[in-house]
C-alpha cells in the first residue's frame, strides 16, 4: 500500500485563456470510478455548447484506475497530458474535466498538450491539495475517570482521534502511523498508569498536514 497520496481538498474551477481559446478546468474529489464518471457527465451538461470537454481521472491510492479522453481533440493531445499532470503531482481519487471554447486560433499538437496539462496544474495550485497518510487503526479502551484527560492529551500530542464512544468503558479510536505503534503503546501505559488497553485494527487513510 502507498504510504501517502494527495487529493484535491474540494471541488472547484480554474479558467485560463490561450490564443483566444478558453480553457476551464473543473476538479473534484472522487472516491470511486462511478463518482468520477458522474462528475464528468455533470460538467458536460453544464457546457453543452463547448468545443470539447476532455477528462482524466485517477482512482485508488496506488492509481489502480486511470482513464482519459481527448473528446475530439487530436489523439494524445488532451486527456493524456491531463492524466500525466495528475500522476506527476501524485494526485489520487480525483477527476479533472477541461472544457475548451475554441477561439479561432489553432494551437498545434504541442500547444494543445501544454494547454491541457498546464491548466490542470494551475487548477491544482489554485485549489490546493491535501496529503492523506496511511494509518493503522487502533482502539483504546479506558475507564470514564481517565477518558476526558486522555482524549485531551491525544489531541494535544497531534494524534488522529477518529471516534469516541461511551459505554461501560470509553473507547477511543485513533489512527497511528505503523512506525509509531510501539512508541504509542508505551506512551499510553504511562499516561493511564497501565489501565488502558490497546487493540490494533486494519489500515485506512486519514488527513496528514494540508499541503499545496
Amino acid at each position: 500500500m502507498q504510504e501517502q497520496y494527495r487529493t484535491v481538498a474540494h471541488e472547484g474551477v480554474h479558467e485560463t485563456e490561450i490564443n483566444r481559446s478558453r480553457f476551464i478546468c473543473a476538479l473534484a474529489p472522487a472516491a470511486t470510478e462511478q463518482e468520477a464518471q458522474e462528475f464528468v457527465a455533470r460538467v458536460r451538461r453544464e457546457h453543452p455548447t463547448a468545443t470539447h470537454n476532455c477528462f482524466a481521472y485517477v482512482i485508488g491510492a496506488d492509481a489502480a484506475v486511470q482513464k482519459a479522453s481527448d473528446d475530439g481533440e487530436p489523439g494524445g493531445t488532451a486527456g493524456v497530458p491531463m492524466l500525466q499532470m495528475l500522476m506527476r503531482r501524485e494526485v489520487r481519487y480525483v477527476a479533472a474535466v477541461v472544457t475548451r471554447y475554441y477561439g479561432g486560433v489553432k494551437l498545434g499538437a504541442g500547444g494543445l498538450i501544454r494547454a491541457y496539462g498546464g491548466v490542470v496544474g494551475e487548477a491544482l495550485d489554485a485549489l490546493g491539495t491535501l496529503t492523506r497518510q496511511r494509518f493503522r487503526l487502533a482502539t483504546v479502551t479506558v475507564d470514564h475517570q481517565r477518558a476526558g484527560k486522555l482524549e485531551n492529551d491525544l489531541r494535544a500530542t497531534g494524534r488522529a482521534v477518529r471516534d469516541v464512544r461511551y459505554a461501560e468503558a470509553v473507547t477511543i479510536e485513533v489512527g497511528l502511523p505503523d512506525a509509531d505503534v510501539d512508541t504509542f503503546r508505551a506512551w499510553l501505559a504511562d499516561a493511564t498508569a497501565g489501565t488502558a488497553s490497546l487493540e490494533l485494527g486494519g489500515e485506512a487513510y486519514g488527513d496528514a498536514n494540508p499541503a499545496k
